[in-house]
């Protein structure tokens, strides 16, 4: 099939500087990249790979061949550190507890505690929880929710944005690899563009008068369609891009005077990703607050969402029923995860060191002219490669180079959108840590040239 290459993920990858790299890993390696590949169904963003792993522990990531990578990636599951020992001892003490699994009519202790905790953390406003086994499923559960409660059924979303696998989430995601070729997809599905202020399409400078631009986007829907149930989105983009308050005040405005639900989806920037326990509370608080990834410790998939009281009214129906809803076991790896986020004070270590990062790496715009903007907030951070510093042309082919660059020097990242590289280490960071990736960036960016 004959089709442009990708640089962006990386496991579709067929270009010069992945076959360089592929030629640098040993037999070993490259004999389980083989088996992998003979043996999976092949997809874009996960078969083939780009190398094998024999252990993910705290910040890193270690190969066959014994080399580690400070990972700036982690799916977004390693807030608390990979393999964290607290987590791993309390799915261990579940499991010789003989309690992993119960059937939906009972309930269990470390659901309720679990349900508890999370309510303990969030916004004030938000005191009921639903669990399920992923992300997908909880992004569908929070718009069946909105459907119910508002009694419309149409959603506004984001271009770009990604929201799961499902019929529903892969509506809602603005991304064509998600839903090209599965035909019609849920009716009733809007995007919006989400606001970037570095690349704004009408040039604009003040950042008000971008946000009113892209509010008109939302205002223009609304005028002809009356029924929308929900405006979903994440607060702060994966890419990253930080929208204003005023933004998010605006649409909270907009979602109160038109009966719409506001669902936050925090997948990836809760449990003290941007700073914050929750990335809302850089701006409001939703009606609907979605979690996953490091809900599960590392360990476990577990997801959920978290509502307002007024929203208990679904008594009569089932909008989560999963055979996994109120697993004990995945409980007991969220529970000690969020404990540990709380008794190392790693919210806090990520508002500190997320600063620290960002002067730094905000700092090389003054020596590399490639680096065209930084943005994100805590250790939720992204740094946009540009050919030309005035007309922003993305630095997509450099960008690969660079990230394979930091990757010889044991600092992994991933590049969205083909020039942006996404840095999401481990809330356990060390300052040094921090210095490390900013050091392997210089060494890359002397080392390549545009």
């Amino acid at each position: 099939m004959d089709a442009e290459i990708s640089r962006e993920q990386g496991d579709i990858n067929t270009g010069d500087l992945r076959a360089a790299y592929i030629a640098t890993l040993d037999e070993h390696t490259r004999y389980w990249l083989d088996q992998d590949a003979q043996y999976f169904l092949h997809q874009a963003l996960s078969t083939p790979v780009m190398n094998v792993l024999t252990k993910t522990e705290g910040a890193y990531i270690e190969d066959l061949r014994g080399k580690r990578y400070l990972d700036l990636h982690g799916n977004g599951v390693h807030n608390a550190g990979f393999s964290n020992p607290d987590v791993i001892e309390a799915v261990i003490k579940q499991l010789r507890e003989h309690l992993a699994f119960t059937p939906r009519r009972y309930t269990n202790i470390p659901a309720v505690k679990l349900a508890k905790k999370l309510v303990e953390v969030t916004p004030p406003e938000l005191t009921r929880v639903l669990f399920c086994p992923g992300g997908s499923e909880a992004i569908e559960m929070a718009v069946a929710l909105a459907k119910h409660v508002t009694g419309k059924w149409k959603t506004i979303s984001f271009w770009d944005s990604y929201h799961g696998n499902g019929f529903q989430a892969s509506s809602l995601g603005g991304e064509e690899h998600f839903s090209t070729g599965q035909g019609p997809m849920i009716p009733g599905a809007f995007h919006i563009e989400f606001p970037n202020y570095y690349r704004n399409p009408w040039a604009l400078t003040d950042q008000q008068a971008i946000d009113e631009a892209y509010l008109r986007q939302l205002k223009v829907i609304l005028q002809r369609h009356p029924d929308i149930a929900a405006i979903i989105a994440e607060p702060i983009s994966s890419t990253p891009v930080v929208p204003s308050e005023y933004y998010w005040r605006q649409i909270r405005e907009i979602c109160d005077r038109h009966n719409i639900l506001l669902i936050f989806d925090e997948i990836i920037e809760g449990f003290g990703r941007t700073g914050k326990w929750f990335a809302c509370e850089h701006y409001v608080t939703p009606d609907v607050l979605v979690l996953g990834k490091s809900l599960g410790g590392g360990l476990l998939p577990f997801a959920g969402i978290v509502t307002k009281e007024k929203f208990n009214v679904l008594q009569h129906r089932s909008i989560g029923h999963f055979t996994h809803e109120k697993n004990p076991l995945c409980s007991a790896a969220g529970l000690a995860a969020i404990e540990y986020i709380q008794e190392n004070k790693l919210v806090a270590n990520a508002a500190l060191l997320g600063d620290y990062l960002f002067e730094k790496l905000t700092a090389l715009k003054t020596r590399f002219p490639v680096v065209g903007n930084v943005a994100g907030k805590g250790l939720h951070l992204g740094i946009d490669l540009v050919r030309d510093p005035q007309n922003k042309a993305r630095a997509t082919a450099y960008a690969e180079q660079i990230m394979y660059d930091c990757l010889e020097q044991g600092v992994a990242f991933k590049v969205i959108e083909g020039n942006i590289l996404t840095l999401r280490p481990a809330l356990t960071i060390t300052k040094d840590e921090c210095d490390l990736i900013v050091t392997a960036l210089e060494n890359a960016f002397d080392r390549n040239k545009l």
